[in-house]
C-alpha cells in the first residue's frame, strides 16, 4: 500500500497541480490531506483516481472535516491531525504521547510547514512539509510504503 500524505496547501493552484504531476508518478493507494485547506482537497478528489481523507486545519474556519481522525490501512493504524492542538511548532511531546495513548502505529501532522520524519518508541511520526509554503526547504509531500509489517516513510520533493 502507498500512502501520499500532504498537508498546508492554502489554495495555492499553481503548487497543487504540480505536487498532482509528482503525486501521479507514485501511483498511491489513498491520498491524505492534514488541514489548511481542505477546500484543495476537491482539486485532488478531481485528478486523482484514489480515495482521500482529509482532517481540519487552523485556517480551515468553515470546514466541517474532523479535527483529527484514525483510520486503518494494511492493518496499520494511522492518526491524522493537523497538530495545532498538539503545540508541535514547540516539539513533538504531546504529540507523541496522544500517540502513544492512542496506539496506533504511524501519526501524521501538518501545521509547521517543515518535513520531519521521526521514529520514537515504535512509533513513526512524520509531517509532509507543506505543498506552497515551506518554511525551510522546498515544497513537499510524504510518501508512506506499507508492505507486511514494514513502514517505509520519505519525503518528496517538489520543484
Amino acid at each position: 500500500m502507498k500512502i501520499v500524505a500532504l498537508s498546508d496547501t492554502h489554495g495555492d493552484n499553481y503548487c497543487i497541480y504540480k505536487s498532482l504531476e509528482y503525486i501521479k508518478t507514485i501511483n498511491p493507494d489513498i491520498g491524505l490531506h492534514l488541514g489548511d485547506n481542505t477546500k484543495d482537497v476537491e482539486i485532488y478528489k478531481r485528478n486523482l483516481d484514489i480515495p482521500i481523507e482529509c482532517v481540519r486545519g487552523n485556517c480551515d474556519f468553515s470546514s466541517s472535516a474532523e479535527d483529527e481522525k484514525i483510520i486503518e490501512l494494511c492493518g496499520k493504524k494511522i492518526f491524522i491531525t493537523h497538530g495545532h492542538f498538539y503545540g508541535v511548532k514547540e516539539g513533538m511531546q504531546r504529540l507523541l504521547y496522544r500517540g502513544l495513548e492512542l496506539k496506533v502505529d504511524i501519526v501524521l501532522y501538518g501545521h509547521t510547514h517543515i518535513s520531519n520524519i521521526l521514529f520514537e518508541e515504535g512509533l513513526w511520526i512524520i509531517n509532509p512539509g507543506s505543498v506552497s509554503l515551506p518554511r525551510k526547504g522546498q515544497n513537499s509531500l510524504a510518501i508512506i510504503d506499507i508492505e507486511g509489517s514494514k513502514v517505509t516513510p520519505s519525503i518528496m520533493l517538489i520543484d
